[in-house]
């Protein structure tokens, strides 16, 4: 090396750094590559995914021929280093300390650190391109990269490590989940709020989307028959439980249509009209919301009596308030019905008390939490550990509560007040 000069062997030293560097944003870009981005990739025929996922379906060969050379590379530029501290400030003991100390901060800066940086936040833009050399480099340094893997594989034995290649990892539910909601900016609002929902599909029960006991209209058999027909009449809902005496009574489900026909024949009475039920289908108030779905769907049944586990009647169920609860409501609501509330321009909301929490939640835009009660009367109840009187004020989760109208032991109506948060703002 002493017939050439300084300068040419510095500059041979930068190009022995920049060579490091490469292969440093090769090996990071490639192992940052995003598997289930370059399937896609893959699957729409893209030439350099292609190639990447070829790449990474033999790990080894691919770390084995990038690290071979990396490590060539800095040992070649530590070496050169030496030679030029000692033609410069001579052969001394702390030349060569010199050289090290130099030779290893250029190589951090210059051959790790930063383009391992610029691997890991490009990697698809740098992967797809490198992958271009790195698969014919991998074949002409293959016989090498074979020899070093003689003295690899007993050692991966040795620790029990199972090679696999590019094999791509099951996602668990909770990764899938955060998967769907970091990628919120790339699909409209509605489709990423209709996957974040089906998540939570797992975790609530029927009891989280049925229509509570004070709320469900049913049919007494043993009330005078003008007063049934009325009901009737005027009944907003297709199919109506029918009960004798008290609501836990049910005899079954009537189906308003077939009613029509006794009318028309004018044989409208309490036998024709019990011969017309369709037996009850009863479920526990802890089903899973997608095993009920599935049951629904099997069992071709449109609605469902939600007991406890002492066999007493919780509420009802139907398809309908399972498929709102994954993509939000779509079917009109009775014009008696509370589903339709919303902020008034003073910002605040008439609730009833008896309404579900998921359901306020849902629509107001609201975090009242849903681990306790299930009704917004259960959870000023729990709050409050007493019956309160109208007019009383109380603030859960941030949110200002004015009871309204209470009657029998329960809370019949509630104003909720929009909270002074940013957070709420948006969502309302």
């Amino acid at each position: 090396m002493d017939d050439i000069s300084v300068a040419w062997q510095l500059a041979l030293l930068a190009v022995l750094l920049v060579i490091s560097g490469f292969f440093s944003i090769a090996e990071t870009s490639m192992m940052a590559l995003n598997r289930y981005r370059l399937r896609a990739l893959v699957r729409l025929g893209h030439r350099g995914a292609r190639i990447a996922a070829e790449l990474l379906a033999t790990t080894d060969k691919l770390l084995g021929v990038i690290l071979l050379c990396n490590n060539l590379f800095n040992a070649a530029a530590a070496t050169l280093s030496g030679v030029i501290a000692i033609q410069l400030l001579g052969e001394e003991k702390f030349v060569l300390m010199i050289a090290t100390l130099a030779i290893t901060f250029l190589i951090l800066v210059f051959a790790e650190i930063t383009p391992k940086v610029l691997g890991a936040t490009y990697a698809e833009q740098v992967a797809l391109r490198l992958a271009y050399v790195l698969k014919p480099l991998l074949r002409v340094l293959y016989p090498l990269v074979w020899f070093v893997d003689l003295f690899v594989a007993p050692l991966l034995a040795i620790f029990r490590v199972r090679q696999r290649g590019a094999e791509v990892q099951r996602l668990t539910k909770e990764e899938l989940r955060s998967l769907v909601l970091e990628s919120g900016q790339f699909m409209p609002k509605k489709h990423h709020s209709i996957l974040v929902n089906l998540f939570d599909l797992e975790r609530i029960t029927v009891e989280d989307v049925m229509t509570p006991r004070a709320r469900i209209e049913a049919i007494d058999l043993d009330a005078p028959l003008e007063a049934i027909l009325e009901q009737l009449a005027t009944s907003y809902h297709t199919r109506i439980p029918v009960y004798r005496g008290e609501l836990d009574s049910v005899l079954g489900i009537l189906h308003l249509r077939k009613v029509l026909r006794l009318v028309q024949r004018q044989e409208f009475d309490r036998p024709a009209l019990e011969a017309l039920l369709r037996p009850p289908y009863f479920v526990p108030a802890t089903t899973p919301v997608f095993a009920q779905l599935q049951y629904f769907q099997e069992n071709r049944q449109r609605m469902a009596l939600v007991v406890d586990e002492y066999g007493e009647l919780q509420g009802l169920v139907t398809p309908e308030d399972i498929i709102e609860e994954i993509i939000g409501e779509f079917t009109s609501s009775a014009p008696a019905t509370p589903a339709q509330f919303q902020w008034d321009k003073d910002g605040s909301a008439l609730v009833e008390g008896a309404t579900h929490l998921r359901e306020i939640n849902r629509k107001l835009g609201l975090a009242l939490p849903l681990d306790g009660p299930k009704t917004l009367n259960g959870l000023i109840l729990e709050h409050l550990q007493d019956i309160p009187e109208s007019g009383v004020s109380v603030k859960i989760a941030e949110v200002p509560m004015e009871i309204v109208q209470t009657q029998d032991r329960i809370i019949k109506t509630v104003r909720l007040f929009r909270p002074r948060l940013p957070a709420f703002a948006d969502a309302a």
